[in-house]
């Protein structure tokens, strides 16, 4: 059977190989960070029905119909909720929609997305979730919308591995390279895209080739400290950090051989 790898696992391995073991062999669950998703929600829901709803033979929607999609998504929301959407979404349709020549229509919105790759005779499914895909004029461009207030800072390196491993699943089910991944920040309108290289498909295939070798012969899931200790979920177990980790909860998964299979 196939190991599931998602960008999330891939990046939490890289950043530390003990917190993917407790979180992902043992399943342990960390202590949680709480927050309001459900504008989040509600606003990514409204823009995958602008843009896939909308009929095209139109170049340009009216607000009218950002309004439309927005009050049909936005019915569990508190009012304060829904007047922060609809602003978040009026600043969206003149920054990105209004000003164009036309509102290209996306391959596909809220889709998901599997690959595969064979290393050390393990075969990973290389699963993903993505908000837009859109078409360029040699390629495909992946739009990752944020919502968050607080976004969590940029790091190069785990974008590098999300790129790489959407790189080979797109292309293995559209036969189309990724050209470029863009983040799109809801509340502020701004955009950061980064181009695709084959670097990126050769290093998500090393570090998949690292953890491979983990699951197959070494499974020393070493820590790997640094900055990211400080908001790590599972500090309290670490003895990279604890000089008595506690330890696990007996709820947690048992220690075997080799898990074939993981959900996401």
């Amino acid at each position: 059977m196939p190991y599931t790898l998602s960008a999330a696992k891939l990046q939490t391995y890289y950043r530390c190989p003990q917190a993917y073991y407790f979180r992902y062999e043992r399943r342990v669950q960390g202590a949680a960070f709480f927050s309001s998703a459900a504008l989040g929600t509600s606003l990514h829901q409204a823009l995958a029905q602008i843009y896939q709803e909308w009929h095209y033979q139109d170049p340009i929607p009216r607000y009218e119909w950002i309004e439309h999609c927005w009050g049909q998504q936005a019915t569990n929301l508190t009012p304060n909720q829904i007047s922060e959407g609809r602003n978040i979404l009026r600043r969206y349709y003149e920054s990105f929609i209004s000003g164009k020549s036309a509102m290209r229509q996306p391959v596909a919105v809220e889709g998901k997305i599997q690959g595969s790759l064979c290393v050390e005779n393990l075969e990973f499914v290389l699963s993903g979730r993505y908000d837009r895909l859109d078409y360029l004029d040699d390629g495909l461009e992946l739009i990752d919308y944020k919502s968050t207030k607080d976004p969590e800072p940029i790091l190069e390196d785990e974008i590098d591995l999300q790129i790489g491993l959407y790189f080979l699943a797109l292309e293995q089910h559209y036969q189309q390279a990724l050209k470029r991944l863009t983040l799109l920040y809801l509340r502020t309108g701004e955009q950061i895209s980064f181009d695709v290289t084959p670097d990126h498909r050769r290093q998500v295939e090393s570090v998949i080739s690292e953890l491979a070798v983990q699951l197959r012969h070494d499974r020393q899931w070493l820590p790997f400290p640094g900055e990211q200790c400080d908001r790590c979920a599972y500090a309290r177990y670490c003895p990279a950090i604890q000089a008595e980790p506690e330890p696990l909860p007996e709820d947690a998964k048992p220690e075997s051989g080799l898990q074939l299979m993981l959900s996401i």
